[in-house]
């Protein structure tokens, strides 16, 4: 009992020591915080292929798709076909973007298999901050976001994008207010 005190500031001490490791980052500054859905999306400044800089806040009042690939992935060349016909679909719908982020590719690469496949994606150039903020894992990953700037969901994978159903959903989140 005598000792009662000490131990509670002990525990104390680690608690709080364990806060400042959890949430402050080195430096003092807090740590990255990665993209929740239902939270606002993680903004970012980018540069494409051809030099223009894409702001995402630009797109406010729009549903965003951002997908993250590469050229070396399988599972992007098996996405990519079905991106491009559900885009070239959706051409006239102004309340839809897509905006697709090389990761971890040159940007060389991303030049040459856009334009051997046809594609007429916006490629901009990761800085990999941008993919630690969004908690990329692997590519494809595909992110969903509301005209209100939230992350409304994350497809890990290779999504069938003309597919009905996936069609469907992202129409209803194009006709929200």
């Amino acid at each position: 009992m005598k000792h009662k005190g000490i131990v509670l500031l002990i525990i104390l001490a680690l608690g709080a020591a364990l806060f400042s490791f959890i949430f402050i980052g080195k430096g003092g500054q807090p740590t990255q915080k990665k993209a929740v859905s239902g939270m606002p999306a993680p903004d970012f400044e980018l540069t494409d292929i051809t030099g223009k800089v894409w702001h995402l806040a630009d797109f406010q009042g729009k549903v965003v798709l951002v997908n993250f690939w590469a050229t070396w992935c399988d599972s992007c060349k098996e996405e990519n076909p079905s991106l491009q016909k559900f885009m070239d679909s959706e051409k006239e719908n102004r309340n839809l973007v897509l905006l697709t982020i090389l990761y971890n590719d040159a940007p060389q690469n991303a030049v040459d298999y856009i334009k051997r496949n046809n594609l007429s994606f916006n490629v901009l150039l990761d800085d990999r901050k941008t993919s630690l903020e969004y908690g990329i894992t692997g590519v494809p990953e595909t992110f969903v976001i509301s005209k209100k700037g939230l992350l409304k969901g994350k497809f890990i994978g290779p999504v069938q994008w003309d597919a009905p159903d996936v069609k469907a959903e992202i129409d209803k989140l194009s006709a929200e207010i």
